[in-house]
């Protein structure tokens, strides 16, 4: 999913991980969320330069990862729980 594909989402109440491949924290949050993370709009920020340029406008100019938008406030690397939470929250 694109950047702009992943703020139209945002805007309807989704939850939006922007991730890379190879970082450690995205893997222990997939990994706790197990199929919950398929509830989540997952944004590549090495695939998508637009979702690169955002995650470092809301991480003081770094390409942190997990970043996190949830009810559109970016979160950087929140806790899997925090995270599951929010999916939850979606559900009802």
């Amino acid at each position: 999913m694109t950047h702009a594909e992943a703020v139209r989402a945002a805007a309807g109440g989704a939850v939006v991980v922007y991730w890379r491949k190879g970082c450690p924290f995205t893997a222990r949050s997939r990994l706790v969320l197990g199929s919950r993370a398929r509830e989540a709009v997952w944004v590549d920020v090495w695939a998508d330069p637009d979702a690169s340029a955002y995650v470092r406008s809301v991480d003081g100019g770094d390409e942190v990862v997990p970043t996190v938008v949830i009810g559109g406030r970016p979160h950087t690397n929140p806790s899997p729980r925090v995270v599951a939470r929010a999916l939850a929250a979606r559900r009802r």
